[in-house]
C-alpha cells in the first residue's frame, strides 16, 4: 500500500499542474481581451478628438475667408461645411476653352491675395493646411477623355497664372501647397446649368484630416 502511495501523489500533482496551466492560459486570454478593448476605446476617443479639431479649424478658416471676401467685394461661393470655394466657368473661361479670359485674370488678381492671405494669416493655420487643390471641372457634353484633358488644362491655367502674378511675401509658400487636378464631368449634374458644371474649385486639405484618415485605416 505504501509503495503505491507515491504514484497516487504523482498523479494528483500532475492533474493539478494541468489545471493550473489552463487557468494561466485563461487569465492570459482575458488580459489580452481587456487590452484589446482598451485599445478600441482609446482609438474611438482619438477619432472623436481629431474630428473636433478638423471641424474647429475649418470653421475658423471659413469664417475668416467669408469676412475677407465681403470686405474686399469678392463674390465666391464657399461651402459652409468643407470650406471649398467654387469659381464658376463664366468668370474664368469661355465655353470649351482652357485659357483664362481677361475677366478671369482680373478676378484672380483680387481673389488670390485675399485667399492666400487668410491661409498665412497665422502660423497655426498655414502649418495645418497641407495642400490647396485646384480642381477643374467640365459639363458632361463631349467625350470623357476630352473633358478630362480640358478640366486639367483649366486647373493648370489657374496655377500658371498664380505663378506669374506679382511677387508677394507668401507667394512661394502658397505655390508649394498647390496641387492641380482635373475631374472632368465626374461631378456634373443634369439638374445644374452648364455654367455650374464647368467650374474651378479651391479645396483645402488639413494635416489633422490626413491624420484622421490614417487612424481610420488602422481601425479597419
Amino acid at each position: 500500500m505504501n509503495l503505491k502511495q507515491p504514484f497516487v501523489i504523482y498523479r494528483e500533482n500532475e492533474n493539478n499542474t494541468e489545471g493550473t496551466d489552463w487557468l494561466l492560459i485563461s487569465d492570459l486570454m482575458s488580459g489580452l481581451l481587456m487590452i484589446f478593448a482598451l485599445l478600441v476605446v482609446v482609438t474611438l476617443f482619438q477619432l472623436k478628438i481629431t474630428q473636433e479639431q478638423i471641424q474647429n479649424k475649418r470653421v475658423i478658416v471659413i469664417q475668416a475667408l467669408q469676412e475677407q471676401f465681403n470686405a474686399n467685394g469678392i463674390s465666391a461661393e464657399i461651402n459652409p461645411e468643407t470650406g471649398d470655394i467654387t469659381l464658376l466657368d463664366s468668370v474664368l473661361f469661355d465655353f470649351n476653352k482652357k485659357q483664362l479670359k481677361q475677366e478671369g485674370k482680373d478676378f484672380l488678381i483680387k481673389f488670390i491675395p485675399v485667399y492666400s492671405g487668410v491661409i498665412f494669416s497665422e502660423d497655426g493655420i498655414s502649418d495645418e493646411i497641407n495642400r490647396v487643390i485646384i480642381e477643374g471641372h467640365t459639363s458632361s457634353d463631349g467625350s470623357l477623355g476630352y473633358n478630362m484633358q480640358l478640366s486639367l488644362g483649366r486647373a493648370n491655367s489657374v496655377f500658371q497664372y498664380i505663378h506669374s502674378m506679382p511677387h508677394e511675401s507668401n507667394k512661394e509658400a502658397f505655390l508649394q501647397k498647390i496641387q492641380v487636378a482635373g475631374r472632368g464631368p465626374m461631378d456634373a449634374n443634369s439638374h445644374h446649368s452648364e455654367l455650374e458644371d464647368r467650374k474651378v474649385i479651391f479645396r483645402m486639405q488639413f494635416k489633422s484630416e490626413d491624420a484622421f484618415s490614417k487612424v481610420l485605416k488602422l481601425k479597419k
